[in-house]
């Protein structure tokens, strides 16, 4: 499959102009990211790609930066390539979780192992919301639970979920690259107990879960949350990221609208990831 790099030039160039910048991309379909210390490098299926909708999203309207970008068409085969020697690294989260490729040879030992390859899908570790996520998740007692993922991406959530003790998973994306990476990186770390769907909200299974993670835009949160509680048990816990801290009051007044509470809040550069649990 081929791929289209967009190559992001921001002025200012900070921190929170470029988490402005991922994000909206995000919106019109791009898949991954990567940084160097000039550019942010954005990545899209080429068939996929539309001048328009960038055209439409640049300038931003925030007059606080603007955005310069150039296009170029990345044959597939080379982005594996780009990770490897540029990017991807082994990752440990929180002392106790580490991310690796399939072709790491040094990397230190923990108390659970994550294997990844690195490709287009969301979901690699180094982003702050999977970090949070899995943060909150290795505090989860996922002994016999049963989890729901949704916006699954590489898989990440569901492997730790499952390495932890979790009962059932069901993992669903709407993007079906993302769903045959979660079934090839399920392979990898030997897990055999996931469910993988196709789609969106409407096909989540009409069964109940003690757990749901949602790393998502936030909305398509403020959209599906009424599906999440709908099959979310009595005491679950609903995790939910991908949005920033001032979308917070948002998240929480519709969590609350439906009768959730919020357990926790974590933060990592403005990132933020929210537990509600049901009454």
């Amino acid at each position: 499959m081929e791929y289209t790099k967009t190559s992001c030039k921001i002025t200012p160039d900070t921190e929170i102009n470029r988490e402005i910048v991922v994000a909206e991309l995000g919106c019109i379909g791009y898949e991954s990211f990567t940084e160097t210390d000039d550019l942010i490098e954005a990545y899209i299926g080429s068939n996929d790609f539309s001048p328009e909708a960038l055209s439409e999203l640049f300038p931003f309207d925030y007059p606080s930066f603007r955005v310069s970008f150039t296009n170029e068409k990345i044959a597939d085969e080379n982005w594996n390539e780009v990770w490897e020697k540029n990017y991807f690294q082994p990752l440990l989260i929180a002392d106790r979780c580490l991310i690796r490729a399939p072709y790491h040879t040094d990397y230190p030992l923990a108390e659970y192992e994550i294997i990844i390859e690195p490709a287009m899908a969301f979901g690699t570790g180094n982003h702050e919301t999977t970090t949070l996520m899995i943060g909150e998740i290795l505090n989860q007692n996922l002994d016999g639970k049963t989890v729901l993922d949704m916006g699954c991406g590489t898989g990440i959530l569901s492997i730790l979920a499952s390495k932890r003790g979790a009962k059932t998973i069901t993992a669903i994306d709407v993007d079906n690259w993302a769903i045959n990476s979660t079934i090839e990186n399920a392979s990898y770390n030997f897990i055999s107990d996931l469910e993988i769907i196709l789609g969106g909200a409407e096909v989540i299974p009409d069964t109940s879960y003690d757990m749901i993670y949602a790393n998502i835009h936030r909305n398509i949160i403020l959209t599906d949350m009424n599906r999440y509680v709908n099959v979310l048990k009595k005491g679950g816990e609903l995790i939910l990221s991908g949005f920033y801290s001032d979308d917070l009051l948002s998240i929480e007044d519709k969590a609350k609208e439906l009768g959730l509470i919020l357990k926790k809040v974590a933060e990592n550069q403005n990132w933020i990831a929210a537990t509600f649990t049901s009454k």
